[in-house]
């Protein structure tokens, strides 16, 4: 578990929290919500406007999450938080899909990774 205790939230001027400072030495780290670093080390002031930037947006975005069997599969973020995140299988809006989700900790681990542009592969079926 990471010990956040002497993490500085940020939030933007509508009180939603878009990250956390951490202190290094003079200068601060920026960390988004999965508790990735965005810049850093940097002036306070750098570090507020990265993280004002990035924003929250990327949260609605496909990811990639390669599971313990190596496969790779389409999620999008369910919830986030400081203490976990959790990714559906993306779904496409699929009303009869399977809701499976995955609890990924925090912060969000390297098995999780933005999508990018590769092309959808679906999984075989049988119709016969």
């Amino acid at each position: 578990m990471t010990d956040r205790s002497h993490w500085i939230e940020h939030r933007r001027p509508d009180g939603e929290r878009v990250g956390w400072m951490l202190p290094d030495g003079d200068d601060f780290t920026a960390v988004d919500l999965l508790g990735r670093h965005v810049i850093g080390p940097v002036d306070w002031m750098t570090a507020e406007e990265a993280l004002d930037e990035r924003g929250i947006g990327y949260l609605a975005d496909p990811y990639r999450l390669e599971l313990d069997s190596g496969e790779r599969i389409r999620v999008r973020l369910a919830e986030v938080s400081a203490t976990r995140i959790t990714a559906k299988l993306d779904d496409f809006g699929a009303v009869g899909a399977p809701q499976l989700y995955y609890d990924l900790g925090f912060p969000a681990p390297d098995s999780l990774s933005e999508w990018g542009s590769e092309p959808l592969v679906w999984p075989a079926t049988d119709n016969t």
